[in-house]
């Protein structure tokens, strides 16, 4: 999966804390605020070949009306020299026209310190500039680790590894970002998501791994013994659907037999077989069982 896409996630999972952390004029939003993910197929059936499918556009709304819609518009560069300015107005754009607003917040995240890059664009004559464009600017890797080592944001806290921090201290931060999972995240599933999500991003080599249970030993066991118990559960899950599938499939095949002896050959799949199997114990005639379509065939 692509650092695109690992983000895009985070930001739909964690709308309210991802908004809290990447994009500052955020910062005022309150608990009750409304955030709806536009949906991308709206996006690609009106913007055509100009949609993005990895932006992650935001519709924040206040239930009491007290303020109007904001649309944030999220990006994510791994490479920094990717970004373009003019892409972004351009896309920004294209939304306000399709939503008629000019409420629009533009928020590139950078994995990596991203210096040098354009952060407005200006287009204009001698004497007035006619268009004005910036964005909000969040580049991980110039965040102060130590400045978010303790958040209750849960996003400040999966991103720790991908932050500015002295060198030697990964393991450190690597187990912060995991309390930070286990304190903040009560759902089995996400710990499991974002563990991983954790692993990619700190990328410990086994030297750092065999530190981090020396030094780490009760978040390490914990961790290591709730992922071990997932996805037991998961593989149980799988084992019992599958036996599930089996008897179903089993089934089937009685009620072919079953068919074949009382009225002939019959060409049927397993799933149009199952769907008789309640009809055939009490019919007398092929037709009490299957129907057919109007060209012939078995319904």
């Amino acid at each position: 999966m692509s650092h695109d896409q690992n983000y895009k996630n985070l930001i739909l999972d964690y709308p309210h804390v991802a908004l809290a952390l990447f994009a500052a004029e955020a910062a005022e939003l309150d608990p009750g605020v409304r955030i709806v993910p536009v949906r991308q197929e709206q996006l690609q059936e009106r913007l055509g070949a100009r949609f993005r499918e990895l932006d992650v556009p935001l519709l924040v709304e206040w239930p009491d009306g007290r303020r109007a819609a904001i649309l944030f518009v999220l990006e994510e560069e791994t490479d920094p020299r990717r970004f373009s300015i003019h892409r972004l107005a351009h896309y920004c754009l294209d939304l306000a026209e399709l939503f008629a607003t000019e409420r629009i917040v533009p928020v590139v995240i950078f994995l990596h310190a991203a210096a040098g890059l354009a952060e407005q664009l200006r287009l204009g004559g001698d004497r007035q500039v006619y268009l004005q464009f910036q964005y909000l600017r969040c580049a991980l890797g110039e965040l102060r680790y130590a400045d978010h080592r303790d958040s209750d944001n849960l996003v400040a806290r999966l991103t720790l590894p991908s932050m500015q921090y002295p060198p030697g201290c990964k393991v450190e931060v690597y187990a912060q970002a995991v309390r930070g999972l286990t304190a903040l995240e009560p759902d089995p599933e996400k710990r499991l998501k974002y563990l991983d999500f954790i692993d990619i991003y700190a990328d410990l080599n086994d030297a750092e791994r065999v530190q981090y249970q020396r030094e780490y030993p009760e978040e390490a066991q914990t961790m290591s013994r709730f992922a071990e118990r997932f996805r037991e559960e998961g593989l149980q899950q799988g084992i019992e659907q599958g036996k599930q599938q089996g008897m179903q499939q089993g089934e089937a095949r009685v009620l072919e037999r079953q068919l074949r002896l009382k009225f002939g050959e019959l060409p049927a799949d397993e799933a149009t077989l199952l769907a008789w199997s309640e009809r055939v114990l009490t019919a007398t005639r092929l037709d009490e069982v299957v129907s057919y379509g109007e060209e012939g065939h078995v319904s």
